[in-house]
């Protein structure tokens, strides 16, 4: 659905705004339990890391999800918890948003699946929001049981409690949006008109009427509440840089070719993403890494300052899987298409697109042309068929466009050096 469309079906505010809290108010990457067992045992911090890894990829329930990640806490103190979770910062304009909604006459919500009541509700009075809804920690003798029960940790709990709200303010669906970024969220929809991910995963990438992957202020334009944010017509200096790094992936054939093997080259990328990280698990504690933590503080995004910053190292990963499993020069050639197709993609979707896929709303229609361009004149260099660099380049940007749960930092490269190697 493009701009257009939301704004011939919403023509002014909502009267009720429901939020997610988990990678909508608070960084997705700063999950409270994760940062408790941080605090407890490297192996709890494993295990729990591990339990969520399994719902990503569907394998287990919310519910069960939740239970067996609380369980592993079991025996903290709920003061201890509540410091940990103090210690989270809001992603950057969460003040600002909640602000102009209500300047607008707007309810707000928050609905959380992975955060205790009373949480809930501390960040609800912070931010002026009319409903608070966590799940509710079992304590005894101010330490956690490890049992969780609640509404919202329920398939459909979600639904459950928004429908609450609309009877209890005498709403209907047509008065009502939600914010949300992962696929929990879901059964919230049917009770909202309007329906915006942000940084979402792949499905909500699909459900959603409008798709943001900025700064949270810009979900105020698709609401239709006063803000001095354009979305999609300009680009901030830390998506330049972010995208120049992004298209020097580039320059790695070249080093292969003229100065080192593509097996060094694969070893010193290697190398450098494992700096990357112990950087990034320094910068996250407030440690400063020489030169890779100035670099990351110049690149990431707003809503990423505060977490761990992992499209670095698909990045890395495409370009060294590339290397290894292609032989020259569709290795070469498939890492041409990736960095120099996703990045212009990226660019000229941000300053001139208007349109979005309508399998994709992430994902602008003039931004892939351009990458789709570009990654043909990088293939072309480096394969003498046109028709092989032309196929390659267009199944490249297919995968920068499709929604996908793996990252297409991943699924570009892997995807058109396969196609080329077929041909």
């Amino acid at each position: 659905m493009t701009t257009g469309d939301l704004e011939k079906r919403q023509l002014k505010p909502p009267r009720l705004v429901v939020f997610d809290v988990e990678g909508v108010l608070l960084p997705k990457r700063r999950y409270l339990p994760f940062e408790a067992a941080r605090e407890l045992s490297f192996l709890r911090f494993v295990k729990i890391l591990l339990t969520g890894f399994l719902y990503e990829i569907g394998l287990t329930s919310l519910e069960s999800t939740l239970k067996r990640i609380f369980k592993m806490l079991e025996g903290i103190t709920l003061d201890d918890l509540f410091q940990l979770y103090q210690k989270v910062p809001l992603i950057y304009g969460v003040e600002e948003v909640f602000k102009r909604l209500k300047q607008a006459g707007c309810k707000t919500a928050l609905i959380s699946s992975g955060l205790p009541q009373p949480f809930v509700e501390a960040l609800a009075s912070r931010l002026n929001a009319d409903y608070a809804y966590g799940l509710v920690l079992e304590v005894a003798n101010n330490r956690l049981t490890g049992e969780i029960s609640g509404l919202v940790i329920k398939s459909e709990g979600k639904a459950i409690v928004l429908k609450e709200i609309l009877d209890a303010e005498g709403l209907t669906p047509q008065d009502c949006a939600v914010v949300v970024d992962d696929r929990n969220n879901l059964p919230m929809f049917p009770f909202c008109s309007l329906q915006i991910g942000y940084n979402p995963d792949f499905l909500l990438s699909i459900k959603s009427d409008a798709v943001i992957r900025g700064e949270l202020t810009e979900i105020l334009l698709p609401l239709k509440v006063e803000t001095s944010t354009r979305l999609h017509s300009s680009i901030s200096k830390d998506m330049a840089i972010r995208e120049a790094i992004h298209m020097s992936g580039v320059l790695v054939p070249f080093i292969s070719i003229y100065f080192l093997t593509p097996f060094m080259a694969t070893f010193l990328i290697f190398i450098v993403t494992l700096l990357y990280i112990t950087s990034e698990f320094a910068r996250i504690e407030g440690i400063k890494f020489p030169v890779i933590s100035a670099i990351t503080r110049q690149a990431a995004t707003k809503p990423e300052f505060h977490e761990f910053v992992t499209a670095p190292i698909f990045f890395a990963t495409g370009i060294m899987l590339a290397l290894f499993l292609f032989p020259e020069p569709i290795s070469y050639a498939s890492i041409a298409i990736f960095a120099l197709g996703d990045g212009t993609a990226t660019l000229f979707g941000r300053k001139l697109g208007r349109k979005v896929f309508p399998f994709n709303k992430g994902k602008m229609i003039e931004g892939t042309i351009f990458g789709f361009i570009f990654a043909l004149l990088g293939a072309l260099f480096f394969l003498r068929d046109p028709l092989k660099a032309l196929i390659g380049a267009a199944i490249g940007m297919l995968m920068e466009a499709l929604p996908t749960p793996i990252s297409d930092n991943l699924t570009i490269p892997l995807t058109s050096g396969l196609v080329l190697m077929i041909l």
